[in-house]
């Protein structure tokens, strides 16, 4: 299919089902807010080596936070609930609670419980104080544990979702790295202005693809041979002709299904309506022969004017 002068592959991206939750962090101004959303999301970028993935999800006014002050919500995902409790548990323990003027608070209500200030309460010796506060219909408990600054306030508990989708991606084939890296930043930022979705590779561009297997042994994954454009030549199998000559990934991770496959939408859009006078020459997307996971996003059923069927 060629849309714009832009090629896209009969291709589709293979996800996974992954779990999740959303946090909410609130400061006395959104710069702080912030500052711990950024430490809280760090070394996030993948399961393989993070033991999470994590995001900025987006800006929150104050008439959108439980406490009426500026804040963010981020994203967590791991591939089992127990993983995902420990990762929150020591990213906000570590993140938030040492951020000047913070609080924490669930961003989900339903699914499964896990500890947030459950067991950071621990911290305040002794002094540390419960209040049931309403979230909805529903009082919940909240921690009041005095830090140097007053006190930081952590909710109980969080929920996770079961329904989370990790994995959905697309690759953009350009003539050079300044017309990949132009279009990479196009699609993240129209897949950033849709709720329920992270990129969490720097920027939201990964360029160190990757393939199941190695020639080594101890590795699980290796470089993505294929799609490198200094192995055209040497590769057993390269997915490159002699126009491309760098090549960009974008990994989405989602609440649902159809999360991942609006986001993926909202990039195929974005780059395609660029053109191919940008450089962009092709788009494609990841997959393992539909081996790794059950969700499978066709790339022709995505793009603009194909309907809202994603899988």
């Amino acid at each position: 299919m060629e849309l714009n002068g832009i090629v896209i592959d009969d291709s589709f991206a293979e996800a996974f089902p992954m779990k999740a939750t959303r946090l909410v962090i609130t400061a006395h101004d959104l710069t702080w807010a912030r500052h711990a959303a950024v430490a809280t999301t760090g070394f996030a970028t993948s399961v393989i080596a993070c033991g999470c993935e994590a995001g900025i999800e987006r800006e929150l006014a104050p008439d959108e936070t439980p406490d009426g002050r500026p804040g963010i919500s981020i994203l967590i995902f791991s591939m089992s609930g127990r993983e995902l409790a420990k990762q929150v548990e020591k990213r906000v323990g570590q993140c938030v609670l040492t951020c000047p003027t913070t609080a924490v608070y669930a961003g989900l209500h339903e699914g499964d419980p896990i500890a947030l200030g459950k067991n950071l309460r621990f911290f305040g010796d002794g002094w540390q104080t419960s209040k049931m506060i309403r979230v909805g219909d529903t009082p919940q408990r909240h921690w009041r544990i005095p830090v140097m600054d007053g006190e930081f306030v952590a909710q109980e508990t969080t929920w996770v979702t079961t329904q989370a989708v990790g994995g959905g991606n697309l690759l953009l084939l350009a003539t050079d790295t300044a017309a990949a890296l132009a279009a990479a930043e196009a699609a993240v930022a129209a897949m950033k202005a849709l709720p329920n979705v992270i990129m969490p590779f720097p920027g939201g561009v990964v360029r160190s693809g990757s393939k199941v297997g190695s020639k080594y042994p101890a590795l699980g994954a290796s470089t993505n041979d294929a799609y490198c454009p200094s192995l055209r030549e040497l590769a057993a199998h390269s997915e490159l002709g002699p126009d491309i000559g760098s090549v960009m990934e974008i990994v989405i991770d989602g609440l649902t299904d159809a999360d991942v496959a609006a986001a993926m939408r909202a990039g195929l859009k974005a780059v395609i309506d660029l053109g191919a006078t940008s450089g962009l020459k092709r788009i494609g997307a990841g997959n393992y022969g539909g081996k790794l996971g059950p969700f499978l996003y066709h790339l022709h059923k995505l793009v603009p004017g194909a309907g809202e069927t994603a899988a």
